[in-house]
């Protein structure tokens, strides 16, 4: 019987080093622990822990944080445990704290957001949602937006917090059991694998200007720009704020294009004041420019662009898109889990290295979108639904 939140016992607060191992050490022995956090990030690069709620077959707790000494030491080697299964809903944010805290990744996940997607539930299913279509309970949200950080915390704010650990007991083992039985929980596992790998969580800074998108193909200002973005990131963690309070991504857009050589033409950049170009921030900045302007031809990075492979056909790709949409829905799947738009950009090229034409998905989409790419099938609309037609080799519909 799937366990309700109403069969757990009130959440019980967790102030003390000794109560974090207590605890810990006993969710070590069960199969699975549900997880999630609360934590602010305004005014910081790195999140500040706040919670930590704990949830096991009879346990509900939610961890203080912020309480004064409190030692978390335990909660890494409960994630440390490859017996127990930790299940986050949107782990993404979590498992990045966790990294920082711990400089680990936790073992045996299992992420109830990327499992409902393979289950059928939607693109990026919310919390609150999953658990209206599983359990047939409301989420009270007014709590979401508290301060975590803030002392005090009411009882409220403790019941909304642990409900978030409670009611994923019950999403978990309904999705896994769903998955099981479907065959599909390979494929859950296969998404999954990027929350293992910390390149995830720890880009490389030298590569974070290609989210900047200058619009431009010259070569030595993009060199720059990868030089200035890389230094304001470094900057950002050491300083521990966010990076657009370093300075401001079209600021970084603007110095790459002008190349400053100095405090005046720095300090006239948009977004730059005369404090920052006269001080620490500002002359490493200008160091930085120089570099990227001494870089060699050969070290300058190139410009991303799509125009090397050639454009596809805008209707081959929108009658590609048309078989995703049939087949997820013929599988229960979400499309954006099967296939991106450049993917189907490279199948309508002739490509094959390509994720949608690997493993699971190959067997959901890759081979029909191959066959209807080389002209072996055709798209039809039957009683208002899309069905897929075999063509013989005369160009007309082969007979069923």
């Amino acid at each position: 019987m799937r366990p309700k939140a109403s069969d757990f016992p009130s959440p019980v607060i967790v102030t003390s080093s000794e109560e974090v191992a207590r605890l810990c050490n006993k969710l070590k022995q069960e199969p699975f622990v549900t997880i999630d956090t609360e934590f602010v990030r305004e005014k910081t690069y790195w999140p500040e822990l706040c919670l930590v709620q704990l949830a096991g077959a009879e346990d509900v707790a939610v961890i203080d944080t912020l309480a004064p000494g409190i030692d978390l030491a335990p909660l890494g080697e409960l994630l440390d445990e490859p017996g127990c299964i930790k299940v986050f809903h949107a782990a993404r944010q979590d498992l990045e704290i966790f990294l920082h805290i711990f400089d680990r990744l936790p073992q045996s996940l299992f992420d109830t957001q990327v499992a409902a997607m393979v289950a059928g539930f939607g693109d990026q299913v919310g919390y609150d949602s999953l658990v209206g279509a599983i359990t047939g309970n409301a989420i009270d949200k007014a709590h979401r937006f508290s301060d975590w950080s803030a002392r005090p915390l009411t009882k409220a704010q403790i019941a909304y917090a642990a409900a978030d650990v409670t009611h994923l007991r019950t999403v978990y083992l309904a999705l896994r059991k769903q998955l099981e039985e479907e065959g599909r929980l390979r494929w859950a596992d296969a998404e999954q694998a990027v929350l293992t790998s910390e390149e995830t969580f720890r880009p490389d800074p030298r590569r974070l200007w290609e989210k900047l998108k200058a619009r431009t193909n010259n070569r030595r200002m993009l060199g720059i720009l990868r030089e200035i973005a890389a230094w304001r990131e470094k900057e950002a963690q050491n300083a521990d704020i966010p990076r657009q309070r370093v300075i401001r991504d079209e600021s970084l857009l603007e110095i790459a294009a002008i190349k400053p050589e100095n405090v005046e033409t720095l300090a006239r950049v948009r977004g730059v004041t005369r404090g920052f170009a006269e001080g620490r921030m500002g002359q490493g900045l200008l160091e930085v420019v120089r570099v990227g302007e001494n870089l060699p031809e050969s070290e300058l990075p190139k410009p991303p662009s799509k125009s090397d492979r050639g454009r596809p056909s805008a209707a081959l790709v929108a009658l590609l898109r048309v078989l995703q949409t049939a087949k997820c829905e013929m599988h229960k799947v979400a499309p954006r889990l099967v296939a991106s738009s450049e993917d189907l950009d490279r199948i309508a090229l002739g490509e094959t290295d390509v994720g949608a034409l690997k493993g699971w998905r190959r067997e959901v989409f890759g081979l029909d979108a191959l066959a209807l790419v080389r002209g072996e099938i055709a798209l039809a609309v039957v009683k208002g639904c899309v069905e897929l037609q075999r063509v013989a080799p005369d160009g007309e519909p082969a007979d069923a």
